[in-house]
């Protein structure tokens, strides 16, 4: 066997031999996992019992667990690693034991809380790994006259919005559209709404926080230090612990604000009204944000057809919308009928893409398993694109069908924040940022590889319009293919490729917060912040 692996090239190699570990490992005379799993009773609180928390893949219900808070199809494939255990921590004393006995034992740990990684690297890995599940530890405590509320990183943040509006009706928080994405990875990654031209992102509005480092330990802001606490607001905190909780200070909202959805076709205008868009949306007034989403559509006739939705919030009242929008944007043609008005919470049903009207109660809905294969990709824009070209990428979407748009207004409190006043550098310079996103129901390789194809050349045609040198990304929006360090190797340089792209200037800070926490890189995934060591590849 050892001649035969002597005569392949060096890549066959380590596959070969990552496929005999991987191999070894799953069985279940695997010393390694068997050292583990007894490891964990023995560090972990003595009322809390671990036991019902851990899951192998002798486990009947292994694979359903596993699944439940995958949300990329992409990676429910027959050929994706699975972790050798799932422990689904129902106290914080698992979280712990975790991390001590995964660092003891030589296993790598993925830390999952909503499953919404883009790249599924919250639940996928290539070395022998163990998924730490954060979906128990779901608490909400919301203190109204303090302003503020404690939120544990396995809660979703439609669950965080309806414990607020359970205990006022004038206030909110700024993050996600999207329901059910889990706050542990959202918030530390500089997860955004549409509030946050009014208020910045959600790590521009959390006043404190709970995680446990590399020796097991539960650290607070104070206990932590300024410079670890600024690192995992926006640097992404799986780079450097494990995130208990955030405490995030309560927003004021009006008891009534407006919301509306207006469709425009290419033959209704929508290139003009695109143009116009992106010279008028980042100067609005801080209480409006307008989301413009190029698609494609099925018409009425059996065809397709390029549609544009404006989708519009505005922190106050009907009237005063219409004024503001008919006096800076009259392309728009935005009318009377087109404003509902509603309370903060139920325009968090309305963002969601639920017809008006829909209980507030899908807000605690959690849906298990993917509902399809995508790839995400993300871009900033810094100036205004030509017209023509407008036309030109509106008319290449519609050869794509499969791709859709988000085009996000910048300005306001975001162009007030200093770039480096946390990690996500983002802020004044900047229009709009883009996401892209290509979605197919088809199975197999093939499927794959054509729809990342046409997802890549895409993404190469708006080269021309977008930032540059380097290209930002946004991390939340998690892309590969600016640069991954994979086969478990950390090469600083390559880290250097995506860190610019995410960070910008703030990654060199990020490097010495990751250096002086996590010296032996035990917290790491394909797009960590690396730590500075002669251990380690340059």
């Amino acid at each position: 066997m050892i001649q035969t692996l002597m005569k392949l090239p060096s890549y066959s190699v380590a596959v070969v031999l990552c496929i005999l570990s991987t191999l070894w490992l799953s069985t279940t005379s695997n010393p390694i996992i068997e050292n583990f799993l007894k490891c964990l009773p023995d560090q972990s609180h003595s009322n809390y019992s671990i036991s019902e928390a851990i899951y192998t893949r002798q486990n009947a219900t292994f694979e359903s667990v596993l699944l439940a808070y995958v949300r990329n199809g992409r990676y429910h494939t027959p050929t994706t690693p699975k972790p050798l255990a799932v422990v689904t921590a129902k106290h914080e004393s698992h979280v712990q034991a975790t991390v001590i006995c995964a660092k003891r034992h030589g296993l790598q740990i993925r830390i999952r809380s909503g499953g919404h990684d883009y790249e599924g690297l919250s639940y996928v890995s290539h070395v022998p790994f163990v998924v730490l599940d954060m979906f128990h530890l779901r608490a909400i405590h919301v203190d109204v006259a303090d302003e503020s509320a404690w939120v544990e990183s396995g809660a979703t943040v439609g669950e965080l919005y309806y414990e607020i509006a359970k205990k006022s009706k004038v206030h909110g928080f700024s993050a996600a559209a999207g329901p059910t994405v889990g706050v542990g990875g959202h918030f530390s990654g500089g997860g955004y709404g549409v509030m946050m031209r009014k208020y910045g992102l959600t790590v521009d509005n959390i006043e404190d926080a709970k995680l446990i480092n590399l020796n097991g330990s539960i650290l607070d802001r104070k206990s932590m230090g300024e410079d670890l606490f600024w690192a995992i607001r926006g640097g992404g905190g799986a780079s450097f612990g494990v995130i208990l909780s955030w405490k995030i200070k309560l927003l004021p909202v009006p008891a009534k604000v407006t919301v509306f959805n207006i469709g425009r076709t290419l033959e209704q205008g929508a290139t003009d009204i695109l143009y116009r868009w992106q010279h008028v949306a980042p100067k609005l007034p801080k209480e409006i944000f307008i989301r413009a989403m190029p698609q494609v559509l099925n018409t009425s006739l059996g065809n397709k057809a390029v549609e544009v939705s404006f989708i519009g919030f505005f922190l106050g009242q009907r009237d005063e919308l219409l004024t503001l929008i008919n006096g800076s944007l009259p392309e728009l043609g935005l009318q009377k009928t087109d404003c509902i008005e509603m309370s903060w919470v139920e325009s968090t049903v309305f963002w969601a893409d639920y017809p008006v009207g829909t209980s507030i109660d899908v807000l605690l809905e959690r849906p298990e398993g993917p509902t399809d294969n995508f790839k995400g990709r993300s871009d900033f824009v810094k100036e205004p694109i030509p017209k023509r070209d407008i036309e030109s990428i509106l008319k290449d979407l519609l050869k794509i069908e499969n791709l859709w748009m988000q085009w996000n207004p910048y300005g306001g409190r975001m162009s007030e924040i200093s770039e480096s006043e946390t990690p996500y550098p983002h802020r004044s310079g900047n229009l709009f940022m883009i996401q892209y996103q290509i979605a197919w129901e088809e199975e197999g390789i093939g499927a794959t590889n054509k729809y990342l194809s046409l997802s890549r050349k895409f993404y190469e045609m708006m080269t021309p319009f977008v930032s540059k040198r380097p290209r930002e990304a946004f991390q939340n929006y998690r892309d590969l293919d600016i640069g991954a360090n994979l086969d478990n190797q950390t090469i600083f340089k390559i880290a250097r490729l995506y860190g610019s792209k995410y960070f910008e200037g703030n990654f060199e800070r990020l490097v010495r917060v990751k250096t002086e926490v996590d010296p032996q890189n035990f917290f790491k995934h394909e797009q960590s912040i690396p730590p500075l060591s002669q251990d380690y590849l340059v």
